[in-house]
């Protein structure tokens, strides 16, 4: 037995100790719901290693702060140091010992460990601890170990632990398990309503109204006159809280920050209790699995960061949300721990009302590269049969198998090659890997993983060279140690390669490599404007030091929703040879004759994916490839492009007019139609450009449409003109298919009793009856009807005006004349 059970600390999780070892005897598996404060991280890994006395615990974080930290606590418990009986191992640090027992890692461990042992020899119990917050790892970690008590260890057991009551989606998963709870935490927490005096403009991107940072530094100083003991503050990111650290200069106490780049010693130090009072500056690392000592009041500015992928543009970032309901009282919970503490939230409470009840999971948003690969690796390539929580998107899955196969990493099946278990032994995204790996045999093992080490750690800046040479001055351990690591993990490591290869170049062929569709070339020399391999546009900020290169390997973007171009954050100088060897994979040479912008192109080119390198007209292009062209711009941009002259448009228009009375063969000649057939009626002879379109005879082509049984019979169907009473040709107005025209003056439709028919007698021209001066006195395609009723009327009110025109009392039986009457003396 590790400890005795009355040695414990008195916390509310020593009451179901018994229930969660009797859930996991009976089911194998459980889940344990036990709010902040409760002891779950640290007690229940004592208690199962000690009912499981020659076996192994596995505990696995989510961070690996909190997993050093539980660690440490359970070795102080025990009266050892870290690295006896409790351990721990992170990426990049480990302390266990023969003696170790309970093990505490990171989610990301416990999966490469499961690739690498998934019987997980010698181990008897896996927590997989804060369940809740949803991460790729912790996701992939529970299907793995679903899989492997079904397939190969049903004596391992699995407990599942969460903060938050939603564990019933967990306990579906793990085979509806039993569900064990602990009561709430030991302390009240007073909640103060803090929302900031003025409007504040919502996150966006990474970026945070500087005014709700000086609301947050202001809540602060609140907090420290409103009690005693140490203050908590949760923010977003690093950048705000070394703003917020530089507001609260002069306070009386000592201000701590708390983030993930920091070293794992840094992070430690601010876990251990303190003489003086304190101000911790923190982000999520702090939210949950841990207790900061001292802690009476929390100030949390109500904001998260988390990833998000652009999967039509390739551009992944983390971006700012507010926090969910269940985030907020994880956070709370962190100033109850010891005593009664208080909260300030900086926000009101109805909208506190409206935010989200539970973090969004990981795998809805973030890219799912690395996920994929572990999936491929598990042999499983899309999460078929896994028991994932939620299965991955489809469009987000289609990107990731997409990008792993261009990386090597699976073949077309989907299963994982030797290159892929590779790149996924680097413990990196898979991009970074391999710019890792091949890059190292260009410029050397070294500076490849230093270079690397940087983009994993998001520690770029505008000019990533320039935060290269000021990561090597600055002798930072965090990231030597992670510099150490990935240069061990590359085969065959050595410092050879093109070390003569400058910095800039090379920091930027190690960017390529990682991300070859963010290779970029200035659109306008001497501008800030960038067109990317991939086709996204992208802007460097003003006064950027990086302005007017002309290559760029851009290492990190973003782009505002509705914008139309990205944003440039950080991105290393390229050269035009260099900017080839890290895109090779999309360099493309061919030939193009096409319709571009306007007109026909007939060029060989070279491509950098959307970016020309060479372009050189060709003077003798393939006939056929030049018609299809044309064709193409003719259905892109329509029949404009053509001459349509009168006899053209006529012809069309009788053409129109015979289609919908008579329907086929006479063919239809609307633009979908022609558009459809062009091919068929269209000839393009010696045509080559859009000019040439322009000087085709539209009326001859129309005519072969016509089938040869109806060619000659289109003057009989739809003449152009009529003959009428007066012994003029008028022409017929076809503008309307269903409605042909025809415009005759009064007098010379005298003696006409019925209005002429045409296609083969089946419609009636519509007759526009007009006055002396040509204008419409009548519509009408009854006749008769006018002459008795209408004409009366029209003569009444002409004959005045017209006098030198006949206007008979009976119309039907008058000459019809198209001359005057002679004057009168």
């Amino acid at each position: 037995m590790l400890i005795a059970a009355d040695a414990l600390p008195d916390l509310p999780i020593r009451a179901v100790l018994k229930e969660v070892t009797a859930a996991l005897a009976g089911a194998g598996a459980a889940v344990l719901v036990a709010p902040p404060g409760t002891g779950k991280t640290t007690l229940v890994p004592l208690a199962l290693a000690g009912a499981a006395p020659t076996a192994k615990v596995v505990v696995a974080e989510p961070r690996r702060v909190a997993a050093r930290a539980a660690a440490r606590r359970m070795a102080a418990l025990l009266g050892e140091q870290v690295g006896e009986r409790v351990g721990y191992t992170v990426r990049g640090d480990r302390r266990v010992s023969a003696r170790t027992r309970v093990e505490v890692v990171t989610t990301g461990v416990l999966v490469r460990r499961l690739h690498r042992d998934p019987e997980l020899a010698g181990t008897a119990v896996v927590i997989l601890d804060e369940c809740h917050e949803r991460h790729l790892d912790s996701d992939l970690a529970l299907a793995f170990l679903i899989e492997v008590r079904a397939a190969l260890r049903p004596d391992l057991h699995v407990l599942a632990t969460s903060a938050t009551a939603e564990s019933q989606r967990l306990a579906e998963v793990l085979g509806d398990a039993p569900v064990v709870e602990a009561q709430a935490a030991l302390y009240p927490v007073e909640v103060h309503w803090s929302p900031p005096p003025q409007p504040i403009t919502p996150p966006h991107g990474l970026r945070v109204d500087p005014k709700l940072l000086d609301h947050v530094a202001t809540t602060i100083r609140r907090a420290l006159a409103g009690g005693d003991g140490d203050v908590l503050a949760f923010l977003p990111g690093a950048r705000e809280i070394e703003t917020v650290a530089t507001r609260l200069r002069g306070i009386d106490a000592e201000i701590v920050p708390l983030h993930g780049r920091q070293s794992g010693s840094t992070q430690d130090a601010a876990l251990r209790p303190s003489p003086v009072r304190r101000v911790v500056l923190a982000t999520a690392v702090a939210e949950s699995s841990l207790t900061v000592p001292g802690v009476r009041a929390v100030v949390d500015a109500g904001l998260s960061r988390v990833p998000r992928m652009d999967h039509s543009r390739g551009l992944g970032a983390l971006v700012t949300v507010p926090v969910s309901r269940a985030s907020a009282t994880q956070r709370a919970g962190r100033a109850g721990r010891e005593a009664p503490g208080r909260v300030y939230r900086c926000w009101s409470q109805a909208r506190h009302d409206r935010l989200p009840a539970q973090p969004e999971p990981e795998i809805a948003a973030a890219d799912l590269t690395g996920f994929a690969l572990n999936l491929a690796e598990w042999g499983h390539p899309d999460g078929t049969g896994l028991s994932l929580p939620d299965p991955p998107p489809t469009g987000a899955m289609q990107v990731a198998t997409a990008t792993l196969r261009a990386l090597g990493a699976t073949d077309t099946d989907g299963r994982i090659t030797a290159r892929g278990r590779a790149l996924a032994d680097a413990g990196l995204h898979p991009r970074l890997a391999r710019a890792l790996l091949d890059g190292a045999t260009t410029i050397g093992a070294r500076r490849a993983a230093e270079v690397v080490a940087l983009l994993d750690a998001d520690r770029t800046a505008d000019d990533l060279a320039a935060a290269w040479r000021r990561a090597r001055t600055d002798r930072d351990p965090a990231w030597r140690t992670e510099v150490r690591r990935l240069t061990s993990a590359i085969p065959n490591s050595s410092d050879g390669g093109r070390e003569w290869l400058a910095d800039d170049l090379a920091a930027g062929l190690i960017v390529g490599l990682a991300y070859p569709e963010r290779v970029a070339k200035v659109r306008e020399q001497g501008g800030r404007a960038y067109l990317m391999a991939g086709g996204t546009a992208a802007d460097l900020t003003g006064g950027s030091g990086l302005a007017g290169t002309t290559w760029l390997a851009i290492a990190d973007a973003d782009r505002a929703p509705g914008a139309r171009t990205a944003r440039i954050r950080s991105a290393a100088p390229l050269d035009e040879a260099t900017a080839r060897e890290a895109a090779a994979t999309l360099l493309e040479s061919g030939t193009e004759i096409g319709w571009l912008d306007g007109d026909v192109v007939a060029r060989r080119t070279e491509r950098l994916g959307a970016i020309t390198l060479v372009e050189r007209r060709i003077d003798k292009p393939d006939p056929a490839r030049l018609r299809a062209a044309l064709l193409d711009g003719l259905r892109r941009e329509g029949l404009t492009l053509l001459t349509w002259s009168r006899a053209a448009t006529e012809l069309r228009e009788r053409l129109a007019f015979a289609h919908a009375a008579l329907g086929p063969p006479w063919p239809a000649v609307d633009d979908e139609s022609l558009l459809k057939s062009l091919e068929d009626w269209l000839p393009l002879g010696q045509s080559r450009r859009r000019a040439d379109l322009a000087r085709i005879d539209v009326a001859g082509a129309l005519r072969r449409l016509l089938p040869w049984s109806v060619a000659g019979r289109l003057d009989d169907i739809a003449p152009e003109r009529l003959p009428v009473p007066s012994g003029s040709q008028v022409r017929v107005d076809y503008t309307d298919p269903a409605a042909p025209v025809l415009a005759v003056k009064v007098q010379e439709a005298f003696g006409w009793r019925e209005a002429p028919r045409l296609a083969d007698g089946r419609i009636p021209v519509l007759l526009h009856l007009l006055s002396p001066a040509g204008r419409p006195v009548a519509v009408t395609r009854d006749l008769a009807s006018f002459w008795s009723t209408g004409y009366p009327q029209v003569r009444a009110e002409l004959r005045g005006r017209y006098p030198r025109h006949p206007w008979p009392e009976d119309p039907t039986t008058a000459p019809p004349t198209r001359r005057l009457n002679p004057r009168t003396r």
